[in-house]
């Protein structure tokens, strides 16, 4: 279960994340493009070229009539969900930047509470965030709010708050009882980067590179 779940998280975020890069693009390709053609559509009238101001006065146009002024406010709305989950997967796969200098340098016994003391309290700081966050969906929920572009109901928008955050809540309660029963955290190396372990053992282990040593 916890599996599918690792899963879905994981899904959603990269799914997040890939479609504010294509908005993003595309919205920038197209007010590029527009102020491109309108330089084209200047250049040929004082050129006295008919025939390209005419194909670029139509380029222009056809471009102008695709309405993209949603796409800021999909984006926004797509990185605050993005954020959210985020969160919630950065503490399962302990990414978060924190200051242990001294937790670290206590006696193993009263590191290993103060770690703990640490996660409770993250679960019950995000906790609380979830109830208020429920809450005031809930109540947005009978509302007419409305976003200004999408015209997306905005309790659609907030619902990411409650369940963002009963998703960290529950990432920080699983670490911790994790922690309670093995002693260990999820640790992930900032300078580490994907691929290039792999890449450097492969090197290492070529006949090419071993001929040469």
């Amino acid at each position: 279960m916890l599996r599918i779940l690792d899963r879905l998280e994981e899904i959603l975020i990269a799914t997040l994340i890939a479609a504010a890069t294509v908005i993003i693009f595309v919205a920038v390709v197209h007010r590029y493009s527009l102020g491109l053609l309108a330089d084209v559509v200047s250049l040929s009238r004082s050129l006295d070229m008919p025939w390209l101001m005419g194909f670029s006065r139509t380029l222009y146009f056809g471009l102008r009539s695709v309405n993209l002024v949603w796409a800021q406010e999909l984006c926004i709305i797509l990185f605050v969900w993005m954020a959210k989950f985020g969160a919630a997967y950065g503490v399962r796969t302990g990414i978060h930047v924190g200051i242990d200098v001294v937790i670290n340098r206590m006696q193993a016994k009263n590191r290993a509470r103060m770690i703990l003391f640490g996660l409770l309290a993250g679960a019950f700081f995000t906790g609380i965030i979830a109830t208020l966050g429920a809450n005031f969906v809930f109540h947005m929920y009978h509302t007419d709010s409305i976003s200004p572009d999408l015209e997306m109901p905005m309790w659609l928008v907030y619902l990411a708050i409650p369940l963002g955050s009963a998703l960290m809540c529950f990432r920080f309660l699983q670490v911790a009882w994790t922690f309670s029963r093995t002693g260990e955290l999820p640790h992930h190396d900032h300078g580490h980067v994907d691929g290039m372990d792999e890449e450097a053992e492969a090197i290492a282990a070529s006949p090419l590179t071993a001929k040469d040593h």
